[in-house]
């Protein structure tokens, strides 16, 4: 018959447990996207957002980045995700260097060929001041990482390393223009769209 264990070794071991379940925990609540982590949920000026999707945006063979959609509930159509209420965050690592201004020209694209073009001459200064903002930044490394939120009563807010950039766009037009860069009518990647998409 085995000793009964001291005080101290329990409390030892029970903590070794704790701190495995712990890790097991964390682990559960991350999704691995070609070696980037993202949670499954995250907090956004007080309110939690969940991951809808998330997937690798190729360009021909090449990774270029990993991206993932936050909103406040589930959607399964990009007309869904244009019309979530509340905050909402497209999370983005860049998997191979890029020249910053490059990224810009792709995002710029991405807006003109999937906005109606009625709308384009509203989203012109929005695309501008973007357009500086990547140019500020020279080049984007692998490992980088930037965020585009959507925050009701702020605007667009784009957030590159960690840093806020100033001046947030306030019309939600130009946040859903920017979202339908990836879940557009001529989206910057199919696979990646589906994948945003939860599908």
């Amino acid at each position: 018959m085995p000793a009964a264990l001291s005080l101290p070794t329990l409390f030892s071991r029970l903590a070794v447990l704790a701190c495995v379940w712990s890790a097991l925990g964390a682990s559960a609540a991350q999704v691995d996207v070609a070696g980037v982590k993202l949670n499954d949920t995250l907090d956004l000026r007080g309110s939690t957002l969940q991951l809808n999707g998330a997937g690798v945006r190729y360009k021909a063979v090449f990774k270029v980045y990993a991206a993932g959609l936050y909103v406040g509930k589930k959607v399964s159509t990009p007309e869904e995700a244009l019309a979530a209420p509340g905050p909402k965050r497209v999370a983005i690592t860049m998997l191979r260097d890029i020249d910053a201004d490059e990224l810009g020209r792709f995002f710029t694209k991405g807006v003109e060929e999937n906005s109606p073009k009625s709308e384009m001459v509203n989203l012109i200064p929005g695309l501008l001041r973007m357009g500086r903002m990547f140019s500020d930044q020279k080049q984007l490394k692998a490992g980088d990482t930037f965020t585009i939120d959507w925050l009701p009563g702020t605007g667009t807010l784009v957030t590159v390393r960690g840093v806020p950039q100033p001046d947030p766009v306030k019309e939600p037009a130009f946040f859903n223009a920017l979202l339908r860069i990836w879940l557009g009518p001529a989206p910057a990647d199919w696979k990646l769209k589906d994948a945003l998409l939860g599908k």
